[in-house]
């Protein structure tokens, strides 16, 4: 009994540290451009929440789920796994992004530029943390679910995020797991509809990739 109170203290002292390293990520200016304002939260906003429906309604037709897989030189394996929740519209619509994140709970809005396009600028309504979107996306999405393919994408998403949560993408047969359930996932996206993968569309394999292929051939 008292092991497994130590092995539970344990995973909360991490989950902790790895939630206050996150916010200090977050903080932290990271803009390129000066000129666009600076990432903010619900600390900053003074919002009424919108109709739950309305908000689901809404991811299902501006949402998207993604989960890419980055380089990462303090990790044993050398990649770590990110997951991606973002709503991105015109600008002059950011009010309809902060009062969705103030009816989510968690996140933060973005303010981007498209000028060398020549194209009207944009907001992004984004969660990035893990823990925010278990506590937080999970439940309001269980609650209230997004329909037809979106439906697909979140429930793929989301076992993905809880894997990351449990840690097992850390062992080989978890990671190889995640990449199957991403590559689902990348196939109900609009990219997908010519290309199923990488190799489809005459593009060289990622090496995360050319690792797993390598190990499942041997």
């Amino acid at each position: 009994m008292e092991k497994a109170t130590d092995s539970k203290g344990i995973q909360e002292v991490s989950r902790v540290r790895s939630t206050r390293t996150e916010k200090l990520w977050a903080d932290k200016d990271h803009r390129r451009n000066f000129k666009l304002q600076k990432p903010y939260g619900k600390e900053q906003i003074q919002k009424e929440k919108l109709d739950p429906h309305y908000v689901v309604g809404f991811i299902d037709g501006e949402g998207s789920f993604s989960i890419s897989i980055g380089k990462h030189k303090t990790l044993k394996r050398g990649y770590e796994v990110r997951p991606e929740f973002e709503i991105e519209i015109r600008k002059d619509d950011q009010e309809i992004l902060e009062r969705i994140l103030i009816t989510i709970g968690a996140g933060r809005i973005y303010d981007l530029s498209y000028e060398r396009y020549g194209w009207f600028p944009h907001a992004k309504y984004k969660i990035t943390s893990i823990w925010d979107l278990k506590e937080y996306l999970f439940p309001f999405l269980d609650r209230y679910p997004p329909q037809a393919k979106k439906g697909k994408s979140y429930k793929l998403f989301r076992e993905i995020v809880l894997m990351v949560c449990d840690k097992q993408h850390l062992s080989d047969a978890g990671f190889e797991k995640i990449v199957r359930l991403r590559s689902e996932l990348r196939m109900l996206g609009k990219k997908a509809r010519t290309f199923g993968s990488r190799e489809g569309a005459g593009k060289p394999l990622a090496p995360w990739r050319e690792t797993i292929n390598s190990e499942t051939n041997n």
